[in-house]
């Protein structure tokens, strides 16, 4: 199975990032390495390739400066199935969280789901036609309906007509004229959410059972209901997708797609790290990582597809690491996290370039949300500078929560004009300026109290 990976170079994939996310050059070199690294092990023989272990990478930095968003933008660039999952929900002493196997379980669905799509859109225009027919069957029959009628010596002038009459009526379903229209329709019975099976540690195969019990019995009933042609449209359009898709297939590919190009996000891993000032062993947080361990060593997860190894998924780990480091880790951990990386806190300068260079910066945002409203929204040069200002000096005052303090900042400016632009006299055209940046956030960041809650 070829990966996109073949067609970006490790420059590529870090230019490809450079248009999300400002700065930190050498987290995303490692990740484009290690991403570039996927496409070249399935190129090597056979012989050596499963001996081949994925470079797994710890970030190390303070929250909001990129280390999530790196991860995301990765899985995007190689298509391939993305989980994000946070270190400390998992079992502690005391507490019942998730199973760790359930990281593999949540990928495999997610794989799933991804090869179903990419199938369904290449049958599309196939379902598209059967559609079409059976919407038509609801409106005007293809067939005589009645025994008489199809024996009666006019019965071949009739069969003319009904053609004529279906013919047209096909017309105007492909021209939307219908879709107003109230059919009657078969629909699967819902399934409720009692039918969700919750099972303790180590019953998740028994689980997957009782689910598959439940939904057997409930797969052949139906309901019908009264839609319109629109929403017919919508419901029979996945029935004929799901019946062309070979769900086989799609199962075999997903399982190869979680074990080759798989890509898990724990975050927050510094949180199951016991402090290093502290002499004393903290039994609930090494046990977490005892229990992860096994995962990203590579081991067999049975999930409701079948078995699926984790042997060749990129784990890529994140964390703060303010009262502990990496080396805190147990030992076994830190041998499977070869590549660290350190991202740097964000300053003034990198606010502003977050603001206006990336693809998806947050002042393009503001101005695409109010053009439904007739307005256009512009910054000056001024004001974007005086906002990255503002969210810097909030972040030095209170807690540096890094790019995501931009998002507050900017929600907090343009509260008045999100709330009044819909009104008649609005102005087509607003500037947001220096001196109005400075008026509508000085008294919330000069204080200090105050600005902890509003921004």
């Amino acid at each position: 199975m070829a990966l996109v990976t073949e067609h970006l170079t490790p420059r590529e994939i870090v230019r490809e990032l450079d248009r999300y996310i400002i700065g930190q050059e050498e987290a995303k070199k490692s990740v484009a390495i290690a991403l570039r690294n996927r496409w070249r092990r399935q190129m090597v023989s056979e012989d050596i390739r499963d001996e081949i272990m994925p470079n797994n990478i710890i970030m190390i930095g303070p929250t909001g400066v990129g280390k999530t968003e790196i991860a995301r933008r990765l899985a995007n660039l190689a298509d391939a199935p993305f989980i994000k999952v946070e270190a400390s929900k998992f079992t502690e002493v005391g507490y019942v969280g998730r199973d760790v196997e359930s990281i593999i379980r949540d990928l495999a669905d997610l794989a799933v789901k991804m090869v179903k799509e990419r199938y369904a859109r290449e049958v599309l225009e196939k379902a598209e036609e059967l559609v079409n027919e059976r919407l038509l069957d609801m409106l005007f029959p293809s067939q005589a309906s009645s025994l008489e009628e199809a024996t009666a010596p006019e019965s071949e002038v009739r069969a003319l007509r009904r053609i004529k009459t279906r013919d047209k009526l096909a017309k105007q379903l492909l021209d939307g004229n219908l879709d107003d229209r109230v059919v009657d329709i078969e629909t699967p019975a819902e399934r409720h959410p009692v039918l969700e099976v919750f099972t303790p540690q180590g019953m998740e195969e028994v689980g997957f059972n009782i689910q598959e019990m439940f939904e057997g019995i409930l797969s052949g009933r139906t309901k019908k209901r009264s839609v319109t042609i629109t929403d017919a449209r919508q419901i029979l359009r996945e029935e004929e997708s799901r019946k062309l898709i070979d769900m086989d297939k799609v199962v075999k590919e997903a399982i190869t797609l979680v074990e080759e190009s798989g890509i898990v996000f724990i975050d927050e891993i510094d949180k199951i790290v016991g402090s290093s000032v502290h002499e004393t062993i903290d039994v609930s947080r090494e046990g977490v990582q005892r229990d992860i361990l096994p995962i990203i060593e590579g081991s067999n997860v049975m999930t409701k597809y079948g078995m699926v190894k984790s042997d060749h998924v990129l784990f890529i780990a994140a964390g703060a690491f303010h009262s502990s480091k990496p080396s805190d880790l147990i030992p076994e951990l830190q041998g499977r996290f070869p590549i660290r990386v350190e991202l740097t806190s964000l300053g003034e300068d990198d606010f502003y370039r977050i603001l206006t260079e990336p693809q998806n910066a947050l002042i393009k945002q503001y101005k695409a949300l109010l053009i439904p409203e007739g307005v256009e929204l512009s910054f000056t040069d001024g004001a974007i500078h005086e906002i990255a200002a503002s969210a810097h000096a909030v972040n030095v005052k209170t807690e540096n929560i890094g790019a995501r303090r931009l998002h507050t900042v900017m929600s907090t400016l343009l509260e008045n004009v999100l709330f009044e632009c819909p009104d008649e006299n609005k102005p087509d055209k607003i500037k947001v300026t220096k001196e109005m940046v400075r008026r509508e956030l000085k008294d919330i960041i000069a204080d200090e109290d105050l600005s902890r809650y509003i921004l």
